[in-house]
């Protein structure tokens, strides 16, 4: 198995982790490919009741890899990041589970990588951990419901700043504001993650497993969803070009505002 991912079990945990921080673990076609595999396979096993999914430091997840994009576009379609419904029938990163999925944000969540953030069932976050929305930097379009998620976890408004501005929330923001349940020292994350993961263990877990697909369907927001879909559609159709997106990059890199 390819090492761009992580996947290990143990005490009825499955942890997968994004390995590729050279990139800042950013999200190419591979990645992507099997990202849904490893939690398909964790939904499955009957070992396993609780998911976490974390990053190889220095960062959480940056996204999806624009060197790619400008290049081929080819970790665009057919992964759902272009907002179409993904290969389980569901919206967003993530095939159709029914385990409890905590993210351990260890670093910057970017773009792409903050989308992943927001469709986990909570956060954990390290002390070092920042979160931005940069959509509108590079020129693309949200695709796994961050104009959802994002105004559900912290407030229309202050969403709307953070993708108006492209600017970065910090962790101690983020616990302030309710992005994060809570804001460890970085050494702690993955213990501190795993705690909470055994004291949901703890429970019965049909019960938790009901109760889970219960809050999802709540805030389901289902047309929300298919309008951000459907807006993202036309701007790629209208104005999307993978060459552009690169030379955005580029410029900002250049400015010092790194992705």
């Amino acid at each position: 198995m390819s090492d761009v991912i992580l996947y290990e079990v143990s005490d009825r945990i499955a942890t997968i982790t994004f390995n590729r921080p050279a990139a800042r673990n950013a999200l190419s076609s591979e990645v992507l490919q099997l990202l849904p595999q490893l939690m398909l396979k964790a939904d499955a096993d009957d070992n396993v009741d609780v998911l976490i999914l974390t990053g190889t430091d220095p960062a959480f997840c940056a996204g999806l890899d624009l060197k790619e994009l400008g290049d081929t576009a080819g970790n665009l379609g057919g992964t759902g990041a272009d907002g179409s419904v993904n290969s389980t029938g569901v919206r967003g990163p993530f095939p159709k589970i029914s385990k409890p999925l905590i993210g351990a944000v260890n670093g910057v969540a970017i773009t792409g990588g903050f989308e992943l953030a927001l469709n986990c069932d909570f956060l954990i976050a390290s002390e070092h951990a920042k979160f931005g929305d940069t959509h509108s930097r590079v020129g693309i379009m949200p695709g796994w419901g961050l104009t959802v998620l994002l105004p559900q976890s912290i407030g229309v408004r202050r969403a709307r700043e953070m993708s108006f501005t492209g600017n970065f929330m910090l962790a101690e923001e983020a616990l302030a504001f309710g992005l994060v349940n809570h804001v460890v020292p970085h050494a702690d994350l993955i213990p501190f993650t795993r705690q909470i993961a055994l004291d949901i263990i703890g429970n019965e877990q049909d019960g938790v497993r009901q109760i889970r697909s219960t809050y999802a369907t709540h805030a389901q927001e289902m047309e929300k969803w298919e309008h951000e879909s459907a807006v993202g559609a036309e701007w790629r159709k209208a104005q999307f070009d993978p060459k552009k997106v690169a030379e955005r990059r580029a410029k900002i890199m250049e400015r010092g505002r790194k992705m």
